[in-house]
């Protein structure tokens, strides 16, 4: 899996020059634990990967001996949960910050790593939350989103007399990809469908999906005009881009407009598994949502990754999202017993050939590491992150929204957004928030 490469471009925001901190690797600092034998506390980030990291902490019981706590923090809530957790003296010792600009908030709370044999053993190191020569956040997951979809019910569309593509291939910018959706549409009970996608989730705490991941977009192609990786002021070039494939996901949808503020993330996952819709939008980790799913319909072998395309120019060479927002971080108040223990967990998770093999096998991570570099994930989706990543033909959409100006910010887009959709606000209200609130906390970074 030697896709780090093709992704280099990543560490431009990750390797962002930050200015200040300095920090012992042997951690002294003050204690939130008595423990002398130390203790490993992990705050997971994603709901969807629980089970996986509890199996993971089982395997390294059996191998060691030492019990590694996991606590999943609820969708949309792990600022607020971190924020609680941390102030009790037994806090987690080890956390997820979310790029240069979660190091930013977190870092009084965030260790020296370069000395760690797992920091040593990544393939790019400029993939690192860095200050100066010291690393306070590791990635340990290249991943990538798009457009999931079911092969089967397009094999079933295909096939319908005018239908507006004959194979999925065809499908490769946002005209053809509306062209195909709003068919299908038209066509769900023939496909035997709800919706051509999947709903929209704008529940409270479930619209990262659009206000993080859809919201890249604009953002992504913006910067790439402008040769540059932030950016204290949104000029909006791409903001009608931005509202076409939002328009689309809610128009073709398995529920109206108006009910997509009660829906979530599982309940998306769940109509895609069971068959509703066509297409959802997600990541790599959806696999899990899908397969778990009780009455699943959907086959692995019919589970694939399509680009998301918003109307760009030359979209028909777009690769699908690719890029992290995990970095593992150490709690620097943590004793310096379990910042040992907690270090010795990374570096037989990351470094290890029986940790390397969990890492692929049962987290489902692409990683970065040395040990893990050439190992494909066994879910179908990971695999075709692979494939896409290591695609010469296509460029891949860089995750930049790990420079969106604060989770505060991003909250707020999204909730004008759900407003948006349900037809309370125009789309001039959700442009104007998103330049002004990002030129203002801009400036104050």
């Amino acid at each position: 899996m030697r896709r780090i490469g093709r992704i280099a471009a990543l560490g431009a925001v990750a390797a962002m020059g930050l200015s200040g901190l300095a920090a012992c690797s042997s951690g002294s600092s003050s204690s939130t634990s008595g423990d002398s034998a130390g203790s490993v506390y992990y705050l997971n980030f994603k709901p969807e990967s629980e089970q996986q990291w509890k199996d993971v902490a089982a395997k390294y019981k059996e191998a060691t001996g030492v019990d590694v706590k996991i606590v999943t923090a609820a969708s949309g809530t792990y600022e607020q949960t971190l924020k609680s957790e941390v102030a009790k003296s037994d806090g987690p010792t080890l956390f997820n910050i979310n790029g240069p600009v979660g190091y930013q908030t977190w870092k009084d709370y965030t260790l020296d790593l370069k000395d760690t044999d797992f920091a040593r053993a990544l393939t790019d190191k400029s993939l690192a939350v860095t200050d100066g020569d010291s690393i306070y956040g590791v990635p340990f997951a290249i991943e990538g989103y798009g457009i999931i979809y079911n092969k089967a019910i397009l094999d079933k569309y295909f096939a319908l007399s005018g239908a507006k593509a004959a194979s999925v291939d065809e499908i490769n910018n946002f005209d053809k990809l509306k062209a195909v959706a709003d068919d299908m549409q038209s066509k769900k009970d023939q496909l035997g469908i709800k919706g051509a996608f999947a709903s929209t989730s704008f529940a409270p705490g479930e619209d990262w999906r659009w206000q993080t991941h859809l919201a890249n977009y604009p953002v992504f192609y913006e910067f790439r005009d402008d040769g540059v990786s932030d950016a204290k002021e949104i000029k909006g070039t791409y903001f009608d881009n931005f509202k076409k494939i939002l328009d689309l996901y809610v128009t073709d949808s398995t529920v109206p407009p108006a009910e997509t503020s009660a829906k979530t993330v599982t309940d998306s996952m769940s109509e895609f598994a069971l068959g509703q819709a066509a297409f959802v939008q997600n990541g790599e980790w959806a696999w899990s949502q899908i397969a778990d799913v009780q009455g699943n319909v959907v086959k692995p072998e019919d589970v694939h990754f399509l680009p998301i395309y918003v109307g760009v120019s030359g979209e028909e060479k777009a690769g699908i999202a690719v890029g992290t927002e995990n970095f593992m971080a150490v709690n620097a108040k943590a004793s310096q017993a379990s910042q040992k223990a907690s270090i010795d967990f990374l570096n037989w998770l990351f470094n290890s050939d029986e940790g390397a093999k969990l890492v692929s096998g049962t987290l489902n991570f692409s990683a970065p590491f040395q040990k893990t570099k050439d190992m494909v994930p066994s879910d179908p989706l990971g695999k075709e992150v692979v494939e896409y990543a290591n695609n010469k033909d296509l460029y891949p959409v860089n995750w930049v929204f790990t420079v969106f100006p604060s989770q505060d910010f991003k909250d707020q887009l999204g909730q004008h957004m759900a407003q948006y959709v349900s037809g309370k606000e125009d789309w001039a209200s959700v442009t104007t928030f998103f330049k002004d609130e990002w030129k203002a906390e801009k400036a104050t970074e």
